[in-house]
């Protein structure tokens, strides 16, 4: 919902900053204002004369500017995450599998370890190769070694057999939760 919001929002401000700079352009005083012709031959001796390659150097800059905003504008739009695989089931048809049920299943059940206070996961990648991104916060007590096997044995192994996946690449980070230490007296 977040990314949907930022999306229109980014489009409204480019499209409202885009009509100005067509209004600046088209009113402004070197181009001689809207009902002048665009190069009038006042204009092209006051602002056209021996520095012609300043302008030039000027609109290449405004291109490249114009371009790197669409370039932007472009990776805005891209998702980051598939929203969903496809299983095959075996029987010749396939089910598709909501890229937030495979998260939630991998969080709950890295959560259900010893250990663990909580889990973020988050699937990269595209629909046809997967990879998913694990933070886990321990407790201070927890053996790291531990919830790392948990979490590369049982837990993905049941991912990569319910996604019907033959490999599920998965980078794991691991934070010790802050305590606060314990009063000698």
């Amino acid at each position: 919902m977040l990314g949907t919001v930022n999306r229109i929002l980014l489009g409204l401000v480019g499209a409202v900053l885009a009509a100005a700079g067509v209004v600046v352009l088209t009113a402004s005083r070197p181009l001689g204002g809207r009902h002048r012709p665009l190069l009038a031959e006042a204009t092209r001796r006051s602002h056209w004369h021996a520095e012609g390659w300043w302008w030039w150097a000027e609109l290449a800059g405004l291109v490249l500017c114009v371009l790197l905003a669409l370039w932007w504008l472009l990776a805005q739009l891209r998702r980051s995450r598939p929203a969903a695989l496809l299983v095959d089931t075996g029987d010749g048809a396939f089910a598709v599998l909501r890229g937030r049920a495979l998260e939630e299943a991998v969080a709950a059940e890295v959560g259900a370890v010893e250990g663990v206070a909580r889990c973020r996961v988050a699937l990269r990648g595209r629909s046809g190769a997967p990879a998913l991104r694990v933070a886990v916060e321990l407790e201070p007590y927890a053996v790291p070694a531990d919830a790392l096997a948990a979490l590369e044995g049982p837990v993905l192994t049941r991912a990569r057999t319910s996604a019907a996946l033959p490999a599920l690449p998965t980078e794991a980070r691991l934070e010790v939760r802050a305590h606060r230490p314990r009063r000698v007296t």
